[in-house]
Formats: structure tokens, C-alpha cells, sequence
């Protein structure tokens, strides 16, 4: 097996054995990125020379014997992590050129577990978009299908785990934008109980909704990257003081009597017929290990959507107002006056969706229309998150599908916001709930594309969905496919 194939744990192994070496191992990866990426488009910017310097420094960690399960891992970042020294661009013209003075608090705790970062990954500009399509440095491309998308937003950290060109990666989930890729990249991909991981250093889209979570190869290289940077963190206000189990003593392989919900609202007629029969057919694999499942329902589902998209449009508007030109990033050239320069530069800076989400969010907070609209959303929100109370009052976990369809081809819907906009309507409640949930793989469609299943947990109960995922995935051998690219 090549060292770009090694999950977390079997490349853990190897160092620890003393087997190969940090160094190689990023070598490899390095190479495997120079020769795959041109044609996938998962890297904004690649870190060789940063990367070797910490794969030496892994190395004298190792061979003093202190080596934890990332130390010498290469991984790579989603491009909205703020990282010290390293160009941190969110995938927008607006940022080309901004260099931070200090690392994020998710991206500090890989370094301190001794991780390697080799570099930084595409998204859609500003974590807005559900297919990798909106970036400003061009789309990500599906390994499975380069003529198809990766999904969205953490696109090129989904893609680089398919690609096989980075070992593990962070993303963000703001309405799926880790679950949804996962899916259509074949990979295990998690998004963490609102609070669970710090946003501090996290470029904001919509701060209510945010939370940083890993994309891996298997159930346990996700356990493992949750624990590393998983924990309170003063530095974010919103970051909960909870204890932070051992998550992978919950791998154990042992579902027989979880209760399992089947919401009636995500089995709609409209899912596409490989997803459904991806579905029934894990639902059979779960009845086997011991599963018992229970018919609930969620019934504000139906109006997720509309209510994501007025909370999230809204926060983006807030947040996106401190991008003018002033104090960092790309700045317009000849402006008449500083509202000019102003004007210029984000007209500049920004791309369409990025634009369109402002102008969405600054018009329903507009004076006339805040009780209308926004007001409105957030009691909405509350129902949202009250049905997934009510529910966990009586099922351990719930399954669900994370898309309606598996990935579909590039610029199939860019004309159509709205039709982009329900790829998402599997995802969406759960950020709204601020609960956890994980996406693994479940299925391929018949053209040879992924499919995933959604299993979505009560507020901080992590451990359940990754022991759920993890029986889910010795069962089956859906997580071994690798795309031939």
C-alpha cells in the first residue's frame, strides 16, 4: 500500500513502529498532490517547506518517544482557517493577498498534537455555496467524476481526502458544508454539537451556524481528529466547558438495541432512487447488527430552508461588512472618496453568490422587514431544534439521507439558486438544531458516484453517531472504494 493510502491509525502505526518517517510520509504526500491536484483543484496554496520543516521536527518528537496518534500525520486545511505566516484567502478575491499573524485555535491543537499541515484547501468563497463551485480559484472536481462537483462548501477537503492527497482534513459546517461533501466524496465526514470545537481563528459566514469538523477515510481517523481539537476555549465565547470523552472507546462495534428514528419528512418522493435504495439497504445492514427502528417525525422540516437561508444571509451581512478595503485584503484603486472605495473594492472583492447572500441578509434585516423576516426565522429555528428534542426523548440517534441526489455535473445548477440551494435541505436542521451529525459512506449510484448516510445525534452526543457509524462501517465495505484518478 502506498504511503498516501494510509488512514490516520495505519500510518500512526508505521511512524511508531519506526517503519517509515514523517518526512516520507509527507514526501509522498507532496508528490501525490503535485501529480494529482492539477486535475482535481482541491489546494489553494500547497506548504512543502513548512510541512517538511514540522515532518523533521515529527521525527525528533518520534524518536524521543513522545508520539501521539497525529504527530508526523499530513493534513491538509480548508481555506478558512486562519494560519500564521500561510496565505488564508476563504477562497475570495477579497483576501488574495491577506498573510495572518497567528494560527486559529483548531489549527494550534493540530499543531500542538504534532500534525503536519501541507496546505491549504478550495472552497466556496466565503463557506457560501453547496458544490466547491463558487470559489474565485476555480471549482473543485469529484475524483470520482471530474465532470462532476465535490459538494460544498469544504469541497477541496472532501476532494483531497478522495484524491488521496491529504491523509485526514478540518472543514466547516454551516448548513452541511462537511456532511455534504463527505457524501459525495466517499468519506467520513463530521459536523460537532455547536460549541464542542472553537471557531476562534475561523473566518465567520454565519456565526450561530458555524462549527469546524474533520473529513477522514474511516470512522476512527475521525474520532481521533475530533479529540485533537475537540474542548473548551476561552478565546470563544461561544465554546462550551464540557468534559471531552475518549471518543474512540466507543468504537466497539456494538449497536445491537440502539434505537435508531427514521424522520417520515427525509423520506420524501422525490429522493433519487439510488439514495433511497443506498438507505434501505443500510437500514437492512443495521437491522442485522441488532438495531431497532422507530417511525418519527420532525414535522418543521419542511420549512428548514427558508428558515436557514434568512438567519444565515443575515450573519453573513454582519459579518461580510468588515471586508471595505481599510484594515486588510484587497483595496479598489482609484476611488473618488472613501464610500467609493468602499463601493469599489467589495463590488471588486466579492463574487456573485457572496453578493447575492449580503444582499439577501441585508434586506431582511432592514428596518421595515427585521420582525417579518428574521425575527420570524429564529422562532422557527426554535420549533426546528424542539422537534429534535422531542425525538431524542424516544431514539438514540436518527438516520436520515445527506442529499436528495448523489453529485451532479458542474454548472448544472450555478443558474438556479434555489435548486442549488435544496441540495442541502437534509443537512440544514441540523445546524439549526445545533446538534452533531456524521456523514459515512452508505452506496454507489449506478453512474459510479458516492452516496452517504446521515446519522444525527442529541447535543454533544458524538459518541453514539461515531459508534453507530463505526459498526455501520465494519459491516460494510463502502469506506475501502477508492476513486481511480
Amino acid at each position: 500500500m502506498e504511503l498516501h493510502d494510509l488512514t490516520i491509525h495505519e500510518l500512526h502505526d508505521r511512524l511508531k513502529r519506526k517503519e517509515v518517517s514523517s518526512v516520507e510520509a509527507t514526501r509522498a504526500l507532496l508528490a501525490r498532490i503535485e501529480a494529482v491536484d492539477p486535475k482535481v483543484n482541491a489546494y489553494i496554496t500547497v506548504t512543502p517547506e513548512e510541512a517538511l520543516a514540522a515532518a523533521q521536527d515529527a521525527d525528533r518528537r518520534i524518536a524521543a518517544g513522545d508520539i501521539a496518534p497525529l504527530t508526523g500525520i499530513p493534513i491538509g486545511l480548508k481555506d478558512i482557517f486562519v494560519t500564521k505566516g500561510i496565505r488564508t484567502t476563504c477562497a475570495s478575491r477579497i483576501l488574495g493577498n491577506f498573510v495572518p499573524p497567528y494560527d486559529g485555535t483548531a489549527v494550534a491543537r493540530l499543531k500542538e498534537a504534532g500534525a503536519v499541515i501541507v496546505g491549504k484547501l478550495n472552497q466556496d468563497e466565503f463557506a457560501m455555496g453547496s458544490s466547491g463551485e463558487s470559489s474565485a480559484f476555480g471549482p473543485t472536481r469529484n475524483p470520482w467524476n471530474l465532470e462532476c462537483i465535490p459538494g460544498g462548501s469544504s469541497s477541496g477537503s472532501a476532494a483531497a481526502i478522495a484524491a488521496r492527497t491529504a491523509t485526514a482534513t478540518l472543514g466547516t459546517d454551516t448548513g452541511g458544508s462537511i456532511r455534504q461533501p463527505a457524501s459525495h466524496c466517499g468519506c467520513v465526514g463530521l459536523r460537532p454539537t455547536y460549541g464542542r470545537v472553537s471557531r476562534y481563528g475561523v473566518i465567520a459566514y454565519a456565526s450561530s451556524l458555524d462549527q469546524v469538523g474533520p473529513l477522514t477515510r474511516d470512522v476512527t481517523d475521525c474520532a481521533l481528529m475530533l479529540q485533537a481539537v475537540a474542548g473548551h476555549d476561552p478565546l470563544d465565547s461561544t465554546s462550551v466547558d464540557l468534559p471531552v470523552p475518549d471518543y474512540t472507546k466507543a468504537l466497539t462495534g456494538d449497536v445491537k438495541g440502539l434505537r435508531l428514528g427514521l424522520p417520515k419528512e427525509y423520506y420524501i418522493a422525490g429522493l433519487d432512487p439510488d439514495v433511497k435504495m443506498a438507505l434501505d439497504e443500510a437500514i437492512e445492514t443495521y437491522r442485522g447488527l441488532g438495531v431497532e427502528f422507530i417511525d418519527i417525525s420532525l414535522p418543521h422540516t419542511d420549512y428548514a430552508v427558508a428558515t436557514y437561508y434568512l438567519v444565515a444571509t443575515a450573519e453573513a451581512s454582519s459579518n461580510l461588512a468588515r471586508y471595505e478595503g481599510v484594515r486588510f485584503g484587497h483595496r479598489a484603486e482609484g476611488a473618488a472618496s472613501l464610500i467609493d472605495m468602499f463601493r469599489k473594492t467589495r463590488a471588486e472583492g466579492f463574487g456573485a453568490e457572496v453578493k447575492r447572500r449580503i444582499m439577501l441578509g441585508t434586506y431582511a434585516l432592514s428596518s421595515g422587514y427585521y420582525d417579518a423576516y428574521y425575527l420570524k426565522a429564529q422562532k422557527v429555528r426554535t420549533l426546528i431544534m424542539q422537534d429534535f428534542l422531542k425525538a431524542f426523548e424516544t431514539v438514540d440517534a436518527i438516520l436520515t439521507p445527506v442529499a436528495p441526489t448523489p453529485a451532479f455535473r458542474i454548472g448544472e445548477k450555478t443558474r438556479d439558486p434555489l435548486q442549488m440551494y435544496l441540495s442541502d435541505i437534509f443537512t440544514i436542521p441540523v445546524n439549526l438544531a445545533g446538534t452533531c451529525a456524521v456523514s459515512v459512506p452508505a452506496g454507489m449510484s449506478g453512474n459510479g458516484l458516492p452516496i452517504g448516510l446521515q446519522l444525527i445525534g442529541r447535543p454533544f452526543g458524538e459518541e453514539t453517531i461515531l459508534r453507530a457509524a463505526h459498526a455501520f462501517e465494519q459491516a460494510t465495505a463502502w469506506h475501502q472504494r477508492k476513486a481511480q484518478i
